[in-house]
């Protein structure tokens, strides 16, 4: 039998709290996903102004980040052709994101979910992803 670990609807909002802040920090209204370790939605927040492409884009790449249990930046930069990896964005009905924005969220070196965000360019997707780990990390201490 498994015990998994995962994160739950308190968790997920704190990661929102944290990415969301960021955004607005940064003008850059996002849309934020947040998944278990499984890549199910957990939550999901619409910022008002963010893109209506986003949507589903912040949603794969919190699946990619859980599910594959590695950043989406780390799938872009070997998704390249001639690299063994080329095409992977392919895989899973495409749902595999390979955009930056991705990130998993981890306890104890353990994957328990994953967050993504889309609206802004890679980078701001990336940093206010990390916001929402930071905040979420502090808020459990």
């Amino acid at each position: 039998m498994l015990t998994i670990n995962r994160i739950d609807l308190s968790d997920a909002r704190l990661l929102i709290e944290g990415a969301a802040a960021k955004a607005r920090e940064i003008g850059v209204p996002m849309c934020i996903a947040v998944v278990d370790e499984s890549g199910t939605l957990v939550a999901f927040e619409r910022m008002d102004g963010g893109k209506v492409t986003s949507v589903t884009i912040s949603q794969d790449k919190a699946f990619t980040a859980a599910a594959a249990r590695k950043a989406t930046h780390d799938y872009n930069s070997v998704n390249v052709p001639g690299n063994l990896a080329f095409g992977i964005h392919t895989e899973v009905g495409g749902r595999l994101s390979t955009v930056g924005g991705g990130l998993p969220v981890c306890i104890d070196g353990e994957v328990v979910g994953g967050i993504g965000l889309s609206s802004g360019t890679p980078q701001q997707d990336m940093d206010c992803a990390q916001a929402g780990i930071d905040h979420f990390l502090h808020k459990r201490q």
